[in-house]
Parts: C-alpha cells; structure tokens; sequence
C-alpha cells in the first residue's frame, strides 16, 4: 500500500489548484502497482483510484471522474474506500440526474449512501474512513440533505487527528461545514425563511475563522483564504457589509489567483452582490452578479444557480424592474417546492436506514456481533452451488458455560460469550464466517480449507478460549466436504463435535470418512 501521508497530500493538493499535479502523481504510483491475473489492480491502491476520484470531480471532467469511480469499484477495497468509492458513485448520479433533467434512479442513489454509512463504520484506518466520511457529505450535499452533511464533516474532523500532522484536512473539513451551513442558507432565504437562513450564516462564520486559525501544512496559505471568504460571505446580509465586501472580494482575487477552481468558488457570488447591495452600491452588485451568473461551470448544482439568478432578479427588482418582481415571486413558487422535494427525500432516506438496520439486526446476533444461525444457514445454501470447491465446517460447543450462569449470573455468561466470540473471530480469515447458532453453540464455515488445516484452525480456538479467564473451553467438531454438499458436512461436524462432548470436552474431534468399500469384483485378480 502507498504510505498514508502521501494519499492525504494528493487528495490536498487536487483540491488546492493542483488537481491535474495530483492524477499524475497517482497515475504513475498505479502504473508500479501489482496487477493480477484479471488485468485489475490490487485492493491496496483503491486509494489512488480515489484520489483521481476527487481530482476530476475538481477539474469537472465528468466522464473521467465517472470512469475513475467504476475503476475503484472494481478492487477489493477496505471498507472505508469502497463506501467512499459507493458515495462518489451516487454524488456523480445525483449530479447527472439534475443536470440532464431526466429521470434517475433516486433509489439507488440512497441505498448507495446508506450502504456506505454502514460500511464506513468497519473501517479502522483513519485515511480511509476520513475520506469515506468527506464522499458520503459530499453525496448527501449533491442531494441538499444539509442535516445529513454535517455529521459526516464533523466526524471526519475528528477522526483526521489520527492523521500525521503536517496537512490541511483538518482545516479543510471546517471549510466545508462552513459552505454547507452558507448554501444552507441561500437557500434558506429563497423559500423566504431569513431568520433561520442568518442562524446558519452565523455558524458558517464560526466555521470558516475556526478553520482560518487551524491551517497548516504546505498549502496553509490557500486554506486560510478559502477560510476567510467563506467568513466574510457569512456577514454580508448580517453585519458590516461594507467590510465584507472588500474582504469576499480581495479573497476572491486571491483563490483564483491560485487557480482554484470557479465551481469551489461559486457560493460566493451571491453574497458578494448582497454586501455590495447593502453597501449602497446596487450597480456594482448587479454588475458583480451578472459577471458571476456568465462565470458559473455547467455542472453547477441547482440550489447555487438558483441563488444566483434569485439574487440577479431580487437587484433587478430594486432598480424598479416589474419584469424581474414577477419573476421573483415565481422564482419563490419554485423553490418553495424544491424545497418540499428536498424533506420528502430526507424522509425517504431514513426509511431506507431504518430498512437497512432491520435487515442487518435479522442477519446478526445482536450479543456477540456474529452472523446468526439464519445468516450461517443462508451461507450454506449459497456454497452449495459451489460443487468443485472444498469446505470446512466446525461446530463449536461451550463446556461448563451453565456453571459460570449458575455461579455468576447471566451477566457474566453473556460477558463469556462475548469473549468467546471475539477469540473465534480473531483466528479466522476475512471470507471465513463465525456464527452464533444459539445459547453457547457457534459454527465456522471455511471455504476452500481442507481437514487438516481445519483442525489447526479448531486447535488455535481451542486454545485460546482456553486461556481467557474463567471455567469455559470448547468442544469442537470438525468435517469437510465438497460444497455441494455442505448441509450433510454441518451434520457430521455436529456429530463430531458431541463425541468430543463425551470425552470430556475441551478437545476437537475430526470427522474421518470411512475407507471405500472394496467388492469382490473390484479384487485384483491372482489367476494368471
């Protein structure tokens, strides 16, 4: 795997003006990866794919950005980079739905993220789950589900502490809770709410100095601008618009100057012609809007657009245009039921999350955090269509755990098996599965594993069971078989396993086939 460090400072630098830098850098690390036999490259560099991810989402090269997306899907991804990969893939529909105004599949979309907020929660390296958290924000902003955004952007925050120090992502993720909070806003005051609009511009003004002050690393520098302009849009319909004016302006001259990218920039544009505005100069806003309005890329998100050609007729309307009053009114018709859209699809979303959770808790024993017996069932009938491959069942039975009931509670025997259950899973492969079948019993299928190293397997646990505190061990049955025929496999590892229960337990016992049966006609011959 490529060092941490250096995917955190290409995910800052594409981010920082030097996004195409930033693909090159990690095109060339993929060109040295391993590659198998099926032309695809090793789960490892999933995080390189995610830096081209985010470097053509930069650039507005969608086909590229759509392109590197698929790529990454297709490694075997921790699951930190596969939620992110799942997140970009339904930010980038979402966005392509809206921009082509035709159907998509707003279903798939909201599966897509809710599968990657469950997946980020797997994830134990920093990088990774920090820059899951950033994709699925940036998915949920695409769908204006602002009350899901932030919770992700906090806990990136938090988590990018575990992260060397020495990069700006710290800084970079208060930016974003400060523009979400901004395009909150805006849209805020286009359904005409300005009391709750002005809280939000209050916190993105919190945000974007928090972030000023904690900017760090080689690109300290642009952090910090981006930082103070997101502050200073947050006054302009607040306090000293003449200041913030002059400040979203000169920072403005600044980022561009660095090449950022017009579409970062774009939430800007709104409140540079407000501060203008309530600084008396209403032809300047409307000459600075109407620049901005020619400025904006395509692929511009429609809340951004709408602020824009709101904020255009709103300074036309001033001037005394009954044209652009009209259009205001409609203007807000529409937005109003944007945003109604917007709250039936938040809704939508915690349906599917309270689906999403119902579906795990049916799989899953709620004590031990193992599969369950309908989940080690499941398991079985699907292997069984593997007829040429080769399975190892263990059937594992507690000894002595009625005693640590009687004597200490049930407490102390859900605390067991808890304990039991982590020993077991720690001894097993990632495609291997433990399960809780019930009460003290667990299972453990093994695909691909024969007898023997089964048995090595059924020792380790044995063992290690063995050592934790308390009375309990185990009696483990061991029994494999082609999967074809995997269910008579479970029996005979049962069978197996209450034998090792008769000689007193704490012990495997491994279920041998008998020998082939030899009949008189398959006896070699001693005439001739």
């Amino acid at each position: 795997m490529q060092p941490v460090q250096e995917v955190v400072r290409l995910l800052e630098q594409a981010q920082a003006g030097q996004a195409v830098e930033a693909i090159a850098r990690a095109d060339a690390l993929l060109g040295d990866a391993e590659v198998d036999d099926d032309g695809n490259v090793d789960g490892d560099h999933a995080c390189l794919h995610f830096v081209r991810v985010i470097a053509f989402n930069v650039l507005g090269d969608i086909p590229a950005f759509e392109d590197a997306v698929e790529r990454m899907l297709q490694t075997e991804a921790s699951p930190g980079w596969r939620a992110a990969a799942l997140a970009s893939r339904a930010g980038l529909r979402s966005r392509i739905g809206e921009a082509q105004a035709a159907p998509y599949d707003l279903d798939g979309v909201l599966h897509d993220l809710v599968k990657a907020e469950s997946l980020v929660l797997d994830e134990t390296e920093p990088a990774a789950a920090v820059n899951a958290r950033v994709a699925i924000a940036i998915a949920f902003y695409e769908l204006r589900l602002y009350e899901l955004v932030g919770p992700h952007y906090e806990a990136a925050y938090t988590l990018s502490a575990k992260l060397e120090p020495g990069n700006g992502n710290r800084a970079m993720w208060l930016i974003n809770l400060a523009e979400l909070h901004l395009v909150w806003a805006l849209e805020l005051y286009q359904v005409g709410d300005a009391a709750t609009a002005e809280s939000h511009t209050t916190r993105a003004e919190e945000y974007g100095e928090r972030a000023a002050a904690e900017a760090q690393g080689p690109d300290a520098e642009v952090w910090a601008d981006y930082a103070l302009l997101a502050a200073a849009c947050a006054k302009a319909d607040r306090q000293l618009p003449i200041a913030a004016a002059t400040e979203i302006g000169y920072y403005l001259g600044r980022l561009r100057a660095r090449g950022i990218s017009a579409l970062l920039l774009a939430f800007a544009g709104p409140f540079h012609a407000v501060a203008l505005r309530r600084s008396a100069q209403p032809e300047e806003a409307l000459e600075v809007i109407e620049q901005a309005i020619a400025a904006l890329p395509p692929d511009t998100g429609v809340v951004l657009t709408a602020a824009h050609h709101h904020t255009h007729a709103l300074l036309l309307a001033a001037l005394g245009s009954s044209v652009a009053a009209a259009g205001t009114a409609y203007g807000r018709t529409l937005a109003v039921a944007l945003w109604q859209q917007r709250l039936r699809t938040l809704n939508s979303v915690e349906t599917i999350r309270s689906m999403e959770q119902l579906r795990v808790e049916a799989w899953i024993d709620p004590l031990t955090g193992l599969a369950n017996r309908r989940a080690f069932d499941a398991a079985v009938s699907n292997y069984e269509g593997g007829a040429d491959m080769w399975a190892t069942v263990l059937v594992i039975d507690t000894d002595k755990f009625k005693q640590i009931n009687d004597t200490d509670g049930h407490a102390a025997g859900d605390a067991a098996l808890r304990a039991i259950a982590d020993s077991l899973s720690a001894l097993v492969r990632a495609d291997d599965l433990v399960a809780r079948l019930g009460g003290d019993e667990f299972a453990v299928l093994l695909p691909g594993l024969g007898n023997a190293l089964g048995r090595e397997v059924a020792q380790r646990m044995a063992e290690a069971v063995r050592g934790l505190d308390g009375p309990a061990t185990l009696s483990i049955g061991v029994a494999g078989g082609p999967a074809s025929t995997l269910p008579a496999v479970v029996e005979l590892a049962d069978a197996a396993m209450y034998r090792a229960k008769r000689r007193g337990g704490d012990g495997v016992e491994v279920h041998v086939p008998p020998p082939p049966t030899v009949t008189a006609s398959s006896t070699p011959s001693l005439a001739a």
